[in-house]
């Protein structure tokens, strides 16, 4: 699977994959430590669907998507949150 990072200046990091079925789905973190997670329409990559999340949410979502342990670290465009 392949995973795009894009330093996104004055924002954050954007970070994409690409599906088994080619689709896109990413996290965009931002320097003040908000995400969006950002799902991108098959049929245009310049249009997608926007959710917003805090640090507590993210870390809730990344539980249920069966990540057992999340450590929450501040957000810059070289460092993410750590999952063990």
């Amino acid at each position: 699977m392949y995973v795009e990072h894009v330093a996104l200046p004055g924002i954050g990091l954007r970070q994409v994959i690409t599906t088994d079925d080619d689709q896109h789905v990413g996290v965009v973190c931002h320097h003040n430590g908000r995400r969006d997670l950002v799902v991108y329409r098959p049929d245009d990559p310049d249009a997608a669907l926007s959710v917003t999340l805090t640090r507590r949410e993210a870390a809730t979502l990344a539980r249920l998507l069966g990540l057992v342990e999340v450590e929450e670290t501040d957000c810059a465009c070289h460092r993410q949150p750590a999952v063990r």
